[in-house]
């Protein structure tokens, strides 16, 4: 009787490449996006701590001051206030949805939170805030050429990340964002085929002209402020 001989094994080295790598991005991957999320987690709120710092710090002097020039006499401060206050109460809202959008263990909360942050820079309206007035307030501040120049710069910036989200992203944000599509699938398969990380990418041009913004005001904020204009606009006040 002939001995048969056993049919040797078939190692995964043996595998075409790509059928290798399909059968290990099914096994790792994830359990090591898992990982990843819990060590991004712990360590991401202590990365942020600086941006954080200097964004409330930005927020609570804006704040103070548009507060202080609510009901008074000084227009090109109230309106560069405003300006600020209403860019920085978005960023403010982005940043504390940043680290769950990340890193939350459970998806749909991970998603959400990616959708609350779509919703806030696809709602954010610079034509809002500015506009003819802005011009106005440059005149009264007798604003140098290149601050004007670079205050238009930059909130073009901010409208050109504004338009791209509401190109990029008019689907979702009409079917499970904004709005509810009546269809409850296209509102899940929406929501499924959300990619976190493009929406960060978009955060993450939104964030770049936040922090472009700062000096700006700053600027504006030291020229509106300053003894002689303050006494001019009260002189020329009706």
């Amino acid at each position: 009787m002939t001995e048969t001989k056993s049919k040797p094994k078939r190692r995964l080295s043996d595998v075409p490449k790509p059928v290798a790598k399909r059968y290990w991005r099914r096994r790792t991957g994830p359990a090591a996006k898992a990982i990843a999320r819990r060590l991004m987690r712990l360590r991401l709120p202590k990365m942020e701590r600086a941006r954080v710092k200097a964004l409330e710090a930005a927020f609570e002097t804006t704040k103070h001051y548009a507060i202080k020039n609510e009901h008074g006499s000084f227009p090109a401060v109230k309106l560069f206030m405003n300006i600020g206050l209403y860019l920085l109460i978005a960023a403010r809202d982005i940043q504390a949805l940043k680290i769950d959008a990340l890193t939350h263990p459970d998806e749909w909360t991970r998603k959400l939170n990616a959708r609350i942050i779509l919703l806030t820079i696809y709602e954010w309206d610079a034509d809002k805030v500015t506009g003819r007035q802005l011009r106005e307030a440059f005149d009264i501040v007798q604003a140098p050429e290149s601050l004007r120049t670079r205050t238009v710069e930059v909130l073009r910036d901010l409208r050109l990340v504004q338009r791209k989200v509401a190109k990029e992203f008019l689907f979702v944000r009409n079917a499970a964002i904004a709005h509810r599509d009546p269809d409850a699938l296209v509102q899940y398969r929406a929501i499924q085929d959300l990619s976190v990380e493009k929406v960060f990418v978009a955060a993450g041009d939104f964030f770049a002209a936040v922090d472009s913004f700062m000096p700006v005001l700053t600027n504006l904020m030291q020229i509106s402020s300053s003894f002689p204009i303050l006494l001019r606009e009260w002189k020329e006040k009706p």
